[in-house]
């Protein structure tokens, strides 16, 4: 019986990868519309309203760091690989690539359209891809030569557009969408279409694609379409296929009762769940994908509308932004302390400790184990200097991390030194007449501090309060 209740405790522990409730908000400076990620998830990109970016250390919780450089409101946001850049853009045309310690612009380019999304390259961070409204997906190329705007292939139509551009998990990849319901797999450095195929539907209209994410656990990709089903691909069937085939999807999911139109969908950092919000109202809708089970609905703010939302790398949280603030979702958690100490028992109510008699004794006369003298003197060496690897943020057929260019996990804050006291004793005692505006008194010594003033309740006088001491000291 035990043993059946342990096995349950922790099946109901471990076993869920999803959150379930809601832990908070994040109120940054202005009102927020999209958020990112970085690839380790120890900073949050927010984009505001009013053209700012707010970097958010999601350890403390904290802003970390406000960059400016836009007017108009931030559409999308993008991280590299390592963390050292962060890429926006926003509806006035503008793309602009920051460092994140500095908050420098290191690259900005200006397009005659507003700009629907960019993404940074997975793995190079001198790479983007961006979408402007009612044009064709273009890759910017920068560095050392002047850069590069080549326009990714579409289809024979001159009035073809791209409604959505995405890299794949190692970038070898692009993937479009346009308002035909055509996806198009393109190499990213020769720009070859490698595959491509029209979404199938039950009519004789062709459904426009909405949004497409790549899993980064899984070698699938999730497309969002306007007849309000979400269709799950496998990358290696679309690739087997070639030009102009049919892929049929492997999972497709959608909302039967309510017949929602989904604003944005994603995969969860291991691929295992695809999470997709309404474009209407403040609703989370969490699907496992294998086998189509919705898990989990998470409900917002009533009235609010979803802007954006993400998904942690390696945390079973999600974000979500909502009526200007971003929202945290995460799983409930329960102390069990038991599992640290076997002899922990949790108490109702306050008991009397009963004391041993050798309980504070230099030597423990009813301690049961005596260790051997050789072993309490062995001190085991720890290795503090070199770092371990960590597998949940690299991929199995990803190379060694670049020594060069170490991964920006956190933001140092520099501390904010207000202006330090201004010595007010002189302007306070003196007439305002027979003070200098350097803080010197006419026809005086220079420096001499009056030893006392007047006391305003009347009669005798007391010594004005020194800043650097703790109590005055009367005058006789």
């Amino acid at each position: 019986m035990a043993l059946s209740t342990n096995l349950e405790f922790f099946l109901d522990s471990f076993g869920q990868n999803f959150p379930e409730e809601h832990q908070g908000v994040l109120d940054c400076v202005s009102i927020a519309l999209t958020c990112a990620f970085n690839r380790q998830g120890t900073l949050l990109a927010v984009g505001c309203n009013d053209g700012r970016i707010c970097i958010w250390d999601f350890t403390t919780r904290s802003i970390a760091k406000i960059i400016t450089g836009h007017v108009h409101p931030v559409s999308s946001l993008s991280w590299s690989k390592n963390g050292q850049r962060v890429a926006s853009a926003s509806s006035d045309g503008k793309v602009c690539v920051w460092a994140t310690l500095t908050g420098e612009p290191v690259w900005q380019f200006n397009f005659s359209v507003p700009i629907l999304k960019v993404q940074c390259h997975p793995r190079n961070m001198d790479q983007y891809v961006i979408v402007p409204m009612k044009q064709l997906a273009m890759l910017i190329t920068v560095g050392s030569p002047p850069a590069s705007f080549p326009s990714l292939p579409a289809e024979d139509d001159s009035e073809d557009s791209h409604t959505y551009a995405v890299y794949s998990r190692k970038g070898d990849m692009i993937f479009t969408g346009n308002s035909k319901g055509r996806i198009v797999a393109v190499d990213s450095t020769t720009l070859n279409v490698l595959a491509s195929f029209h979404i199938h539907t039950s009519g004789q209209t062709p459904t426009a694609v909405r949004t497409i994410e790549v899993s980064r656990g899984r070698e699938t990709l999730v497309v969002n379409a306007a007849d309000r089903i979400i269709r799950i691909y496998r990358i290696s069937d679309i690739l087997h296929g070639g030009e102009n085939c049919v892929v049929e999807p492997a999972q497709k999911l959608q909302d039967l009762v309510n017949k929602n139109t989904w604003k944005t969908v994603f995969f969860s950092g291991d691929g295992e769940f695809v999470c997709a919000g309404t474009s209407r109202v403040h609703t989370l809708n969490i699907w496992e994908w294998s086998t189509g089970t919705l898990v989990k609905i998470l409900h917002g703010t009533k009235g609010e509308t979803l802007m954006d939302a993400a998904w942690h790398p390696i945390r079973p949280i999600i974000v979500s932004v909502s009526g200007g603030v971003v929202s945290i979702w995460s799983q409930t958690h329960v102390e069990n302390w038991s599992a640290f100490t076997p002899d922990f028992r949790e108490l109702d109510e306050n008991i009397e400790y009963e004391e041993r008699e050798s309980e504070f004794d230099v030597e423990d006369e009813d301690k049961s184990v005596v260790q051997d003298e050789h072993e309490q003197d062995v001190n085991d060496d720890v290795d503090v200097v070199s770092v371990e690897k960590n597998t949940a943020y690299f991929s199995s057929d990803e190379e060694e991390e670049d020594v060069t260019s170490p991964p920006v996990l956190f933001i140092p804050i520099t501390p904010e030194i207000e202006e330090p006291e201004v010595d007010t004793w002189l302007t306070d005692t003196l007439p305002e007449a027979s003070v200098l505006s350097n803080g010197h008194r006419k026809g005086g010594t220079d420096g001499k501090r009056p030893k006392t003033r007047k006391d305003t309740n009347g009669g005798g006088k007391k010594a004005k309060l020194d800043g650097n001491s703790k109590s005055p000291r009367t005058a006789h």
